[in-house]
């Protein structure tokens, strides 16, 4: 079926009239620098969809509903991975409460050939001749193949008690230009050596895109225990409270209903752990609204100008 996961109605009625018991929230804008030019729809999309499917999973009494999520939520640099983090912390905060629904959140990798994934690119841009693109000489990922990932995810989703962080065993981390050495090779072509011009495929760096790690990581604590799965680990994280969590959803709204890119920031700083946005912003709204990249304003205090020349209610999002 077509719908947004922001489309509360539409989710409820789909997991009404199929009676669901299981959900696996996948819907995400993944995509770092797009999401890092798209800061209000990232929130949107990743948090608020998070949430409205949440609540119909939690309305319709849905046993079991898994979220997958990132390395890239641990230690942000990027709006992509704060606001997967923010909404780890929606179901953690839902799982406090005594319900039915078991909301659990599995963490990992980077899924080999999956859509945006590296080695599709790869593989194109060798097939044309090269260029193959890095962006730097030291950045790595974790990688697994899609089987591995979608059996671990149902294996874990299997094992919640409600509120866990599931992190996967993503193996060592690989260095990506090693990756597109061993992808030019597996193809039939030799790299080219740029001091005596010999082989087929050169490979270019281009630098870090904008909120982009060299490297990831998968757990924020250093508490980690063992589950029944060898490959499954269950990681021991702090959380926020569901009315510590709807304040600041309240603000978020608010924020993306005024394209307040500023309060978007603090508020995602104030809620993720670790979060460090680069200097900078890439959303074009961001110079289009002549933005001073400068400390956010205090927690909730938006400009008073900006709310007066939206020209519209702003309607509580929740119910008490």
């Amino acid at each position: 079926m077509l719908g947004s996961v922001c489309n509360s109605g539409h989710m409820q009625n789909s997991i009404m009239s199929f009676n669901v018991d299981t959900v696996y929230h996948v819907a995400a804008y993944k995509q770092v620098p797009m999401v890092e030019k798209n800061i209000v729809e990232g929130v949107q999309n990743n948090i608020f969809g998070t949430l409205v499917a949440a609540q119909a999973a939690e309305s319709f009494r849905v046993k079991s509903f898994v979220l997958i999520s990132t390395d890239k939520a641990v230690r942000p640099t990027n709006f992509m991975g704060a606001t997967k983090r923010f909404s780890e912390q929606v179901l953690q905060a839902l799982a406090q409460k005594e319900q039915a629904t078991k909301f659990s959140i599995v963490r990992f990798g980077n899924v080999l050939g999956s859509s945006g994934s590296v080695v599709p690119l790869f593989r194109r841009q060798i097939r044309s001749g090269g260029p193959v693109t890095v962006t730097h000489p030291e950045v790595t990922r974790y990688f697994m193949t899609v089987q591995e990932a979608a059996q671990l995810v149902i294996q874990a989703g299997s094992m919640a008690t409600g509120g866990d962080v599931f992190v996967l065993d993503m193996h060592e981390p690989i260095r990506i230009v090693d990756l597109a050495k061993k992808m030019i090779h597996l193809m039939g072509y030799d790299v080219k050596d740029n001091n005596s011009y010999r082989g087929d495929i050169a490979i270019e760096y281009t630098g870090l895109r904008p909120g982009e790690k060299l490297y990831e990581e998968l757990m924020i604590g250093e508490y980690v225990t063992g589950t029944e799965h060898p490959k499954i680990m269950r990681a021991e994280e702090e959380n926020l409270s569901w009315d510590t969590l709807q304040k600041l959803l309240e603000r978020l709204k608010v924020a993306c209903e005024l394209t307040d890119l500023t309060e978007i920031r603090s508020a995602l700083m104030e809620a993720v752990d670790g979060f460090e946005p680069k200097k900078g912003v890439a959303d074009p709204l961001w110079d289009a609204n002549k933005i001073e990249d400068q400390p956010t304003q205090p927690p909730g205090l938006l400009d008073q100008r900006v709310i007066e020349g939206a020209g519209k209610k702003v309607t509580p999002l929740f119910k008490k």
